[in-house]
């Protein structure tokens, strides 16, 4: 391994060839290590990575499942990886090679996280992300098979409860908010049409049809290094058109008609998700209503929707899910009560 010294900056280098997956042969150059040691570390990793070597290192790997996620996924959905990745995983595992970690290293790791104040749901999550990179690894990268399989799963896939407003409890927050013209159309639509908080960001004038009284999703709104990002819906699905009820019509056309942009592809609400926490936070606090998330209005759209008697087809439809299954999944505790109701409806019959 040719390593060398930079007498001018006192750093170590190395300079080694490679052949790449074209069968051409390059040259690799990384200067400004410390310590010799390092930069044939560093040469003996970006090999091993090169010939799919179990022997890499976790962090070896990590660099080629982000580069490889990075052009299959949201940008924001991969920040969040990257974060949960770097915050959680890595320092643990990031200088083991893959083929020294076993179900005891992976038992290990999940204790001490354990023993730290994460949600349940957040725990599950990170462990499902280190499954899905050694899952990868396995995959492509000649790991015989993942430790996690066997070192077992830590958190849980959901909450013990989920959080929603009645209507009751909605209509207090609503009036709470009225005096703010913005907010209060803001958590109108999030209530009375179950969107996503990126969907009602998006919103632009010509997604809004007052003739036919209808909302288009298409498209979705992120925030992201401090750039406004306009991506594709969560999913293929969640491209909808919602019909609106005539009172909401009424109000977003008399909202509207305040706005001095009047370009079609404007939004129609040309702030953050942060104003959204902020004015949860201050309607809750005048109304005295307990503090939901934001993403808990479409909870309540959908149990107001069960509680009406509509079909979970229909309520899969109108808040764009994947399939029925996860709208049965998600909201399954919302009907055992109509279970009751169907039976008295039956002894109506005899």
């Amino acid at each position: 391994m040719p390593i060398y010294k930079d007498e001018e900056r006192g750093t170590w280098y190395c300079c080694f060839y490679y052949v790449d997956w074209q069968g051409l042969k390059k040259r690799k150059t990384k200067r400004g290590f410390t310590k010799q040691k390092d930069a044939k570390e560093y040469e003996r990793a970006f090999l091993d990575k090169l010939q799919s070597n179990p022997q890499m290192t976790f962090a070896g790997l990590v660099e080629l499942y982000i580069d490889d996620m990075k052009n299959r996924l949201r940008q924001s959905t991969m920040n969040n990886k990257k974060h949960m990745i770097d915050t959680k995983i890595l320092p643990y595992f990031g200088k083991i090679k893959i083929g020294d970690i076993k179900p005891t290293t992976v038992r290990q790791w999940q204790n001490k996280l354990i023993g730290q104040d994460y949600s349940e749901t957040y725990l599950k999550s990170i462990n499902n992300q280190l499954c899905a990179i050694l899952n990868y690894a396995v995959k492509y990268y000649g790991l015989r098979e993942n430790p996690c399989h066997k070192a077992g799963s830590m958190g849980r896939k959901s909450a013990d409860e989920m959080q929603f407003w009645t209507r009751e409890e909605y209509l207090k927050f609503s009036n709470a908010i009225e005096d703010k013209p913005m907010a209060h159309l803001a958590y109108q639509i999030l209530y009375w049409c179950g969107l996503r908080a990126g969907e009602l960001l998006a919103l632009t004038r010509a997604d809004i049809d007052l003739t036919s009284k209808e909302l288009s999703v298409n498209k979705s709104y992120q925030r992201i290094e401090k750039q406004d990002v306009i991506t594709e819906p969560k999913t293929k699905k969640s491209i909808r058109i919602i019909a609106i009820p005539n009172f909401l019509c009424k109000e977003i056309e008399t909202y509207m008609q305040t706005l001095f942009d009047k370009n079609p592809s404007t939004r129609l609400f040309t702030v953050t998700k942060y104003y959204l926490h902020h004015e949860m936070d201050r309607g809750c606090k005048i109304s005295g209503v307990k503090r939901i998330r934001v993403h808990d209005l479409r909870h309540s759209h959908a149990s107001l929707l069960i509680e009406l008697g509509f079909s979970p087809l229909l309520i899969a439809e109108r808040l764009g899910h994947e399939n029925i299954e996860t709208t049965l999944n998600t909201y399954s505790h919302l009907y055992p009560h109509k279970q009751t109701e169907l039976a008295n409806t039956l002894d109506t019959l005899i």
